[in-house]
């Protein structure tokens, strides 16, 4: 069963004569344990969504169904109660500048029934979790970014909740920073086993963290499903995109499609994207071509990557040969699950001016 559950979620906001649909029709199902990434761009209605979730933004319509509980039912003092079961880490740290990293770390349990004592305990316990060991007596201006973001997640588990929602908590701070606040997150996720729902506009924080997605534009979820699955056979062009994004075959695309030399290729030479998964990655494609139909292909691109500890490749080939050869090769490849597409650089070209 579900710990969270999204039932035909919608979110509707009027203002004078204008109506606007943030969120429309959306149904989710988060398990316990979860790292339930929702990625889309500025606009796509994913922080809005998850702001159903501890109802800090009421639906228009739908269900919020939590540990089997419909909260739309719940009185004041019980979505105050649900509040403190569910962490919030935000974009920029929210943090109480004249207070000190322990005492914004207890601060939410201000009020709490928990002893003095019990605090003190849980207040040390979260420094040593988010590795800040040695700066309890520092204030916020003396902390980088990243150590900024840690007193935050360690702030939002300071209730020891069973959900811990992050909003866009990484797109402030640099590469590196931001792979180690996501190992974090890992590490709660896996060691507390804190259910994580996670909003970004960048698929490689998903990938990085998430065992699910879904994909938001326009308000609407137009895809989701496990890691593996999206990332290994997208649907949308959107979430395509997405993917081509973090794994740069859109970045190498567009470099060839600068490249004189590839936009005017010989008669019989084609530019196609080889995509494989799992065992298929360690068939030996490009020698296969070869010793099967005679076709030369040259790798212009490659990247393998692993998720969900599965191999994903993505190669970017040239190949010169027939027409009816090129067919054959696609029958050969798809047998082995392993799917060739063409590349059109000038359509690409024009895809590019349209989205620019």
């Amino acid at each position: 069963m579900a710990q969270i559950s999204l039932e035909h979620i919608d979110v509707t906001f009027k203002q004078k004569h204008q109506v606007s649909k943030a969120v429309q029709d959306v149904s989710l199902q988060i398990e316990k344990g979860d790292a339930y990434g929702i990625v889309g761009y500025s606009g796509a209605g994913k922080s809005t969504l998850v702001r159903v979730i501890n109802h800090l933004q009421k639906p228009s319509a739908g269900k919020v169904i939590i540990d089997n509980k419909d909260i739309d039912k719940f009185s004041l003092a019980q979505i105050r109660q649900l509040r403190k079961n569910i962490g919030f880490i935000f974009q920029h740290f929210n943090l109480m500048n004249a207070r000190t990293i322990e005492d914004n770390i207890l601060y939410p349990m201000v009020g709490t029934k928990t002893s003095n004592e019990e605090r003190k305990e849980r207040v040390q316990r979260l420094i040593n979790l988010v590795g800040l060991n040695g700066k309890e007596k520092f204030y916020p201006a003396q902390l980088s970014g990243g150590q900024k973001q840690r007193v935050a997640i360690a702030r939002a588990l300071a209730n020891n909740p069973q959900i811990l929602i992050s909003d866009e908590a990484t797109s402030a701070l640099d590469p590196k920073t931001t792979q180690a606040i996501l190992q974090l997150l890992k590490k709660i996720n896996k060691e507390l086993g804190v259910t994580i729902v996670l909003i970004t506009h960048e698929m490689d924080v998903v990938k990085s963290l998430c065992n699910k997605v879904a994909v938001m534009d326009t308000g609407k979820v137009v895809e989701k499903g496990s890691i593996l699955e999206v990332f290994s056979n997208p649907k949308t062009q959107l979430t395509k995109d997405f993917i081509d994004t973090t794994n740069n075959v859109k970045e190498a695309v567009d470099t060839l499609s600068a490249q004189e030399r590839f936009v005017e290729l010989s008669r019989n030479q084609q530019l196609f994207r080889l995509h494989y998964i799992g065992a298929s990655t360690e068939t030996p494609i490009i020698i296969d071509l070869y010793q099967k139909f005679g076709a030369v292909a040259n790798i212009v691109y490659g990247n393998i990557e692993f998720i969900s500890n599965v191999p994903l490749g993505n190669l970017i080939i040239e190949i010169d040969a027939e027409e009816s050869t090129i067919k054959e090769i696609k029958e050969y490849l798809a047998s082995k699950d392993v799917h060739l597409t063409n590349i059109n650089l000038d359509q690409e070209k024009i895809r590019n001016s349209k989205e620019g």
